[in-house]
């Protein structure tokens, strides 16, 4: 079927009360094009619930009038819906078409059915959210929409599937499995031929078969073709296929479809681990939610791509999409990045963690959405495993070992090719065992029965209580029904589990980042542990500032969760805009891909504050020599290196050394009475000077400077924005109030930082940088020029950036 890109034309607004709006009181609509974020645009309630960012809940109406021309009555039209957050219902014609209650689950309308062609007509979307999430979910329409438009007998939409088997160096076998449907009163052969191609574009097999459909029905062709001596993908060499398949009746094409795949092998055993290719592999892994950042849930190919490449720049070699199935353009970015995936079906299943979560719809839909994810991931190579679920609190129990079978056989049976694992939290496994212990020894009864005390300390807790026997007895069905037993902060089970159970797979499906240097031992100690994920890769909105650093005054209690104005989540590697964090440069030390030591510096101001530190928090550093106004004051100085030891520099005058490497946790701590002028570490291996990292501060900031990335497609252009001293140092301390203003074929998107908490909004033109640096992001609305000026006050130089017109379809010029 042609498959026709149908985003723009929309219209949107709040959910109206009928009856409000027969007494007059209506909201209009405003012209929107997808995908969209309902979400990110709404006022934020400094009283409302810092897991989903102080959003509000809400409903929301979409709608888009379509006149298909007149010659396709007959022909088969359907709707693709790629995400529609969430209860989504759709209704063309005033008549009611279809519906999806789980918001990250695609889903198809058979549209013809309602469509008068040659005429105008209405097509209307309604979705609401609220209660249901413990994250920031976005809302509305915010993924593609596709109309596909194909004859009475054609190949539905995802009726493409390839797969690779029989692969050594002379050869592979490629199976393409093509189903052909029919919307025809009668029987029809049609002939389907099969054409391979390598990533230049070279034909390297062909094949053709005649295939019989019944009247309405459909049928299935599998045609094995040889390609010679196959490019193998993986992350290393990430070479990608392409299927292209023709359906004709007496040599006259009727329709025809495509898809890109890779050739590669997968192994797991608890001898050698993970194989990609026969090449053993260990996962350095990040988890990561659906939303944007400063876009916020709004999919667009170009965020994503640059999500995963910033990633696999940071490096990672894979991606846990927590806890819901990924965006078919992130799919495809991984694909081409090569970047392993573990796509990740619910958050819940029949228990709720929400009121009105998904749990409620569970049982009727589970399989439909588990079928929606592997038909959707199917073809991409970078998909190495499926989970089918994120800590459970059914997995410590016989419901969940029966739910847990049922969903991973139904994922075998749609794909076996993968693994199948599920992200087990112990302590959750056995949750309502805890509680009935700490209502034993007095902490009270209930579902608050101790545990703010028990969580005061989740790391270690975590930890204890998913060692002892009363995990391992509760948990054994659940990880039983498993290929890879997946473990959310359990990493005291990787060793003894060795024993208890020998065929055993692992993979740390969720870790702490501040255990980084630990879990990466046992990874690369033991065959049977496959991987490392940590929590989280690239900074997310809501469950506001689980990761932030506590300053607390006296007698004050560290809470699990920020007040407004905190936005996100503050745990990531990588903040909201893209930026690296210290963190992340140490694990890229722990994972053995960098030499050079790296400095960070704690902000100082906080001396007279108790330094309290979760799990999941960093310290609060940035990589930065740059305090103006804190002349004299001693500032904490961690070097990260896996030296032996570091020396320490300001402006050649030794500071001092101390050892590092991985008997110090990679870090060697320093204190620094601050002045301006350059700070430099050096790392020092058996004794001899090697490599080194420097620290200079900045001068007074002067003027701004911008910078434009161009995403593939060429829809969304990056700038990034930093506050700059005349030798074009970035000064972290002298944030500015910027202004961006675009002038020609674009719209400002979104302006934001890395802040976890800002004042400002991210859809306005203005936006207060955070140690220096903002981003904007500008989304095409044509092919001409466009100029972009930022500015921040007359005291400080603006920056213009001139993107010069797209000459070509998916490509920008940029200077």
């Amino acid at each position: 079927m042609k498959r026709i890109a149908f985003n723009d034309g929309w219209q949107f607004r709040p959910k109206q009360n009928p009856f409000a709006e027969l007494g007059g009181a209506s909201t209009p609509y405003s012209d929107v094009r997808l995908p969209h974020d309902a979400l990110i645009h709404e006022q934020r309630d400094p009283d409302g619930d810092g897991a989903v960012a102080y959003f509000p809940a809400g409903a929301y109406q979409y709608r888009r009038t379509f006149t298909p021309a007149a010659d396709l009555a007959g022909q088969r039209i359907v709707l693709e819906f790629e995400g529609v957050y969430r209860d989504a219902t759709v209704h063309i014609n005033g008549a009611f078409a279809g519906q999806r209650p789980y918001g990250y689950s695609g889903f198809t309308i058979d549209a013809d059915r309602f469509l008068r062609p040659g005429e105008e007509n209405l097509i209307e979307v309604e979705s609401r959210h609220g209660g249901d999430s413990r994250w920031y979910t976005g809302a509305g329409i915010y993924r593609d929409v596709w109309l596909h438009v194909g004859p009475a007998v054609h190949i539905p939409v995802d009726g493409v599937r390839v797969s690779a088997t029989d692969i050594d160096a002379d050869g592979a076998v490629v199976e393409v499995d093509v189903t052909v449907a029919s919307t025809s009163n009668r029987r029809e052969t049609v002939d389907v031929a099969v054409a391979l191609a390598d990533a230049a574009g070279t034909p390297v097999a062909r094949g053709a078969v005649p295939v019989t459909v019944e009247a309405n029905g459909r049928s299935r062709s599998r045609q094995r073709l040889y390609v010679r001596t196959p490019q193998l993908w993986s992350a290393e060499s990430p070479t990608l296929y392409s299927a292209a398949v023709e359906l004709s009746v007496d040599g006259a094409a009727i329709d025809s479809a495509s898809a890109a795949f890779g050739i590669r092998t997968l192994q797991v055993d608890p001898v050698h681990g993970l194989r990609v290719n026969g090449e053993v592999v260990k996962l350095r892994g990040a988890c990561v939610h659906h939303d944007n950042g400063i876009l916020g849930a709004a999919t667009f190919g170009d965020a994503e791509e640059r999500r995963v490449r910033l990633l696999k720049e940071a490096g990672f070699n894979a991606i846990r999409s927590s806890h819901n199935p990924m965006s078919v353009a992130m799919l495809e970015a991984c694909d081409r990045w090569g970047v392993y995936v573990m796509d990740e079906t619910f958050d819940m299943w029949t228990s709720n963690k929400m009121p009105h979560d998904y749990s409620l719809h569970f049982t009727e839909w589970w399989e439909r959405d588990v079928e929606s994810m592997v038909t959707k991931d199917f073809n991409h190579p970078s998909v190495i495993m499926y989970s089918i679920g994120n800590e459970i609190p059914e997995t410590g129990s016989s419901a969940g070992g029966l739910t847990g079978r049922a969903l991973a056989e139904k994922v075998r049976e749609l794909d076996p090719t993968r693994y199948v694992t599920n992200a087990v939290n112990g302590m959750l496994a056995v949750m309502d065992d805890i509680k009935k212990l700490a209502a034993q020894h007095g902490q009270g009864e209930g579902d608050a029965a101790g545990i703010n005390t028990l969580m005061a300390g989740p790391g270690e807790f975590m930890n204890q209580i998913g060692a002892s026997a009363l995990v391992t007895e509760a948990t054994a069905e659940s990880f039983g029904v498993l290929d890879v037993a997946g473990m959310n902060y359990l990493d005291a089970r990787y060793v003894m589990d060795k024993e208890l159970f020998p065929h055993r797979v692992i993979v740390g499906t969720e870790t702490f980042p501040t255990r980084i240097d630990h879990n990466w031992a046992l990874v690369t100690e033991h065959a049977h542990v496959i991987g490392d994920f940590t929590w989280t890769g690239f900074d997310y909105l809501g469950e506001v500032g689980i990761g932030r650093a506590h300053h607390l005054a006296e007698n004050e209690t560290p809470t699990l969760s920020a007040p407004y104005p905190w936005i996100a989540a503050w745990c990531g590697d990588l903040d909201l805009i893209g930026g690296r964090r210290p963190a992340s440069f140490y694990r890229e030390i722990v994972f053995g891909l960098r030499k050079d030591p790296y400095i960070a510096v704690s902000r100082p101001g906080n001396d007279d504050k108790t330094f309290y530190a979760g799990p999941w928090t960093w310290s609060d550093s940035i990589g930065s020599w740059t305090w103006t106004g804190h002349e004299g004051v001693a500032l904490a100085v961690e070097v990260y290196s896996d030296a032996d030891e570091i020396e320490l520099r300001l402006d050649g005058d030794v500071i001092g050394a101390a050892p590092a490497g991985a008997a110090n946790r990679y870090k060697a701590e320093f204190t620094v009475a601050y002045r301006p002028g350059e700070l430099t570490a050096t790392a020092i291996r058996r004794g001899v000077r090697a490599e080194t990292f420097s620290l200079a501060s900045a001068g007074e900031a002067t003027r701004l400077v911008a910078r434009a990335e161009d995403g593939p497609s060429g829809e969304l252009v990056f700038i990034e924005i930093a506050v700059v001293d005349a030798e074009g140092r970035v000064n972290t301390g002298a944030d500015r109030l910027v202004d961006v203003r675009v002038d020609g074929d674009a719209i400002l998107a979104a302006v934001g930082s890395g802040d976890p908490a800002p004042s400002d909004t991210y859809d306005g033109p203005e936006h207060q940088t955070f140690d220096g640096r903002a981003l904007a992001v500008l989304r095409r609305t044509g092919s001409g020029a466009v100029t972009v000026t930022v500015s921040a006050g007359d005291l400080i130089a603006p920056a213009t950036v001139v993107l010069e017109e797209l000459d070509r379809f998916g490509a920008a010029d940029a200077s």
